[in-house]
């Protein structure tokens, strides 16, 4: 089996993802929408290979009866370890074995394509097409996201120039920052409002990227577009002079921010290589958001197809357990299966290998690493649901390796199936495909949040840390006492927590590999997001506009005379 992996992935070596991509023979988009009951005329068309679905086909009693099976990993090394790929290749593999499925997965954000990723739609076999337009703009929802939450900011400054209708904001106050969606350092702190009166009041303010903003974070927990212009109107913007709080609703802002909303709240319609329905909507980090996509792509999909893939971002200590306490919970959806991505390279690097030796053999190495899968594995269970292993196979894994990831998961009641969509597409991925729908058919599985909502949020977030993360205790600064107090006063207190954190250690330090032990984890501040929904604790200094690294992946693109697009991946 692995010589056959190995040989096909070297074949594939010769072509990037984005010649595969290109390569690849699409179908119109209306024949994808027939796939799942969808006339032609219902489709708002974005060219023949993209399009908008209308909420209208979002069917609560189907969503109940079906499939969803959320996507996660084990602790990442810097590189991913392929929970789109997966994700994709999972969709493709599921409907080789004749169950009808559509993957719902996040859109990627234009600063880590340009910065470190280069694209964000799977790779090799297991691709969303078509690729460049996905990774580039895609059908505006970004762009869409970006003007509504700059015309809140630009209301804001206004409101402070204003000598007839100023609410009285004390510009030392607001907490809303401008976004673009683009890694670029120099825009974290700025000076606005200079070069005199007709230029507005001097403050202090700055960008985050638009995958960090709450306008995206509100449009992946909207329910429908009346929750919408609810959850914008909620959008807290800082206090009066005399420390009464001011809102989006106070500027009258909401109605214009969801009309710039208007098409962004409707799902986008594209394909997998193999002409399989694929759903993109939403893009918010996992580290310092929900990272996962929005609450309608999700109910879209399961209204219009039996099973149901979806991702959520970075490992499951992040992604997965926002998702199913925040996301799940608010949206009333319930998952059937988890599936835990895992990569030999990653467990060695779990087990102390440094970065030049991710990729040479090392039965001991893994066997150390391995903690780290199993507490992932744990934390799931803690959520009631049984995972599905998959090894995302690389060529450069053994068979020592491979068994011995199997025989640890096999004594913890866990499949652990080789996952070749990378090489094979959905031939590759036929096996992992039997496991999940057989977890499914178990009746195993009985998902239950970790957490009460009601709970007090310090109470929330010791749970938390101690059950997901493993940490001994939680240090609360000075700082987060009193934004603790603010938030309390607001009444956000019942709202749920999402953990603002490194995704490279299950603690607070980046440093700490495997399970780490002995450790107490420290909320540094808070932030909150109102119309979203949740209360943010920061643990460590989250960046909310990444930097480019010292060679961004930008340098290696092309575009010729004929407008063919290469040094995407």
């Amino acid at each position: 089996m692995l010589v056959q992996i190995y040989k096909k992935i070297m074949a594939t070596k010769v072509m990037t993802d984005i010649e595969i991509a290109q390569a690849a023979k699409l179908e119109h988009i209306r024949n994808i929408a027939a796939k799942l009951n969808i006339g032609e005329d219902d489709l708002e068309m974005y060219g023949k290979y993209k399009a908008k679905i209308p909420l209208k086909f979002i069917d609560q009693t189907k969503i109940e009866q079906n499939n969803l099976i959320l996507v996660t990993a084990l602790t990442p090394t810097p590189a991913g370890e392929g929970k789109t790929t997966t994700s994709i290749g999972l969709t493709e593999g599921m409907n080789k074995i004749g169950k009808r499925t559509t993957v719902v997965l996040r859109e990627p954000s234009l600063g880590p394509v340009f910065g470190i990723k280069g694209g964000a739609a799977g790779g090799g076999y297991a691709q969303v097409v078509p690729m460049e337009d996905i990774n580039l703009h895609f059908t505006g929802d970004f762009s869409a996201i970006e003007k509504a939450n700059n015309l809140l900011s630009a209301l804001i400054d206004n409101n402070l120039q204003s000598k007839t209708r100023s609410l009285g904001i004390d510009p030392r106050t607001i907490a809303w920052k401008r976004v673009m969606d683009m890694n670029d350092r120099a825009l974290r702190d700025i000076v606005i409002g200079l070069g005199g009166t007709a230029n507005g009041i001097p403050r202090e303010d700055g960008f985050n990227i638009t995958p960090a903003s709450e306008v995206m974070a509100i449009l992946c927990m909207a329910e429908d577009f009346e929750d919408l212009k609810r959850r914008l109107g909620n959008i807290y913007v800082g206090l009066t002079m005399d420390k009464k709080p001011v809102y989006a609703r106070d500027l009258k802002a909401e109605n214009a921010m969801a009309i710039l909303l208007k098409d962004a709240i409707q799902p986008n319609l594209v394909q997998t290589l193999e002409g399989n329905p694929a759903i993109i909507h939403g893009g918010p980090f996992a580290n310092i958001a929900q990272g996962t996509n929005t609450i309608i792509a999700t109910k879209m999909g399961l209204s219009l197809s039996d099973y149901v893939v979806t991702e959520a971002g970075f490992g499951a200590d992040l992604g997965a357990e926002k998702f199913l306490d925040i996301k799940c919970v608010s949206g009333g959806l319930k998952p059937k299966a988890t599936v835990l991505v895992a990569t030999i390279r990653a467990l060695r690097h779990h087990g102390g290998a440094p970065k030049e030796e991710y990729n040479t053999p090392s039965a001991e190495r893994v066997a150390l690493g391995l903690a780290n899968l199993e507490k992932h594995i744990e934390n799931m269970k803690k959520f009631g649901l049984n995972p599905v292993v998959a090894i995302n196979a690389f060529p450069t894994d053994t068979e020592e390796e491979i068994t011995l990831i199997q025989d640890r998961c096999a004594a913890m009641d866990v499949k652990a199936v080789i996952a070749d969509g990378w090489a094979n597409g959905g031939d590759g991925m036929t096996d992992l495909a039997e496991a999940v729908v057989a977890e499914i058919e178990s009746g195993k599985n009985n998902f239950k949040p970790l957490y009460d909502w009601n709970l007090p949020v310090k109470e929330k977030i010791e749970i938390i840390a101690r059950e997901i993360y493993g940490a001994d205790g939680v240090d609360f600064s000075k700082k987060a006492q009193g934004d603790l107090k603010r938030i309390e006063s607001l009444g956000l207190d019942k709202l749920p927590v999402c953990m603002a954190k490194t995704q490279k250690s299950f603690s607070d330090n980046d440093n700490l590999l495997g399970r780490p032990t002995g450790f107490t984890i420290e909320v540094r501040e808070f932030e909150f997001a109102a119309g979203a929904g949740f209360v943010i604790p920061i643990l460590g200094k989250m960046m909310r506009m990444p930097g480019l690294p010292a060679v961004p992946a930008s340098e290696g693109m092309t575009i010729d005379n004929d407008g063919v697009i290469s040094g995407l991946s």
